[in-house]
């Protein structure tokens, strides 16, 4: 699929940006650019699209975006709080064609190649942080060195795949703004109801066309893809309400009947909604 092409506006004599975003809703228009991006959330949660991958944002995540790799941040609709996320966007390139080949860089090897799918770090999150933090009180060189910091700890880091493999095709600017347009759609409603009929008129396209074209760019159905979405925000939800109900939760997410809710986030999950609460609360 192709997204909307997004240009980072980094000033040529920079070899990196360094950004704080703090926003009710962080840029949540599918869309990707030539940067890799690392983002530490400080602040929020929401949903998180990468690829052909559903996933979800919240506090102390930090995540690896791979250079023209397509990626949404949806803030949580019902929090009225604003998500804090601070980033830093570099180009492979950007230190010289051969820069990251040196010997003395051989370990990041490991995290260019990884980056190219994304990953979450689930390991030296507070390092991390103290580093991200530094970089509102440093410039020049000391920040120059705090990016190496970073970069040297995330390789090693353990991590999580976020994004399977897709093929990658180049398609025109109107395929391009179909798919983003049911993204879009997607993210806006996926708590309402949506019915074939609606989503494949958003795509302008009859229901069968946009089930095979929809298959054929992200190897998932639109309702896998769908519910994916939904069970991500049930699971932020079943971690952050500690009064609501299963039932309460699976409508909020977009589920009208708490047996399939059920039978569908153990499909996504290998278990059932309390038994991942309390795994998750536990670790």
């Amino acid at each position: 699929m192709k997204p909307l092409s997004f240009k980072i506006a980094k000033p040529k004599d920079k070899m990196f940006l360094f950004q704080e975003d703090c926003e009710l809703i962080l840029y949540d228009k599918f869309h990707h650019h030539e940067e890799i991006q690392i983002s530490y959330i400080l602040e929020g949660s929401g949903s998180l699209i990468i690829g052909n991958s559903t996933n979800y944002y919240k506090k102390n995540d930090l995540f690896v975006i791979g250079a023209n790799l397509p990626h949404a941040f949806r803030s949580n609709p019902n929090n009225n709080c604003k998500s804090h996320m601070l980033s830093i966007f570099f180009s492979p390139h950007s230190f010289g064609e051969d820069f990251f080949n040196l010997e003395e860089l051989r370990l990041l090897k490991t995290f260019f190649k990884n980056s190219k799918n994304g990953f979450k770090l689930i390991s030296n999150i507070d390092k991390l942080r103290q580093l991200f933090l530094k970089f509102h009180y440093n410039s020049g060189l000391n920040r120059f060195l705090l990016f190496f910091k970073v970069l040297n700890l995330i390789s090693k880091s353990k991590s999580e795949v976020l994004s399977s493999s897709i093929h990658q095709q180049d398609h025109g600017d109107e395929e391009g703004k179909r798919m983003r347009n049911v993204i879009d759609y997607t993210l806006n409603n996926y708590q309402a109801n949506i019915s074939l009929d609606s989503v494949a008129s958003i795509a302008a396209m009859t229901k069968n066309a946009f089930c095979n074209y929809f298959k054929k760019r992200t190897n998932k159905t639109y309702f896998t893809f769908l519910n994916e979405l939904r069970i991500e925000h049930a699971c932020m939800l079943l971690l952050e309400s500690e009064e609501s109900s299963i039932a309460e939760i699976a409508y909020k997410s977009g589920f009208k009947n708490i047996s399939y809710f059920n039978r569908q986030f153990k499909v996504f999950k290998d278990k059932p909604p309390i038994e991942y609460k309390t795994e998750v609360l536990s670790a």
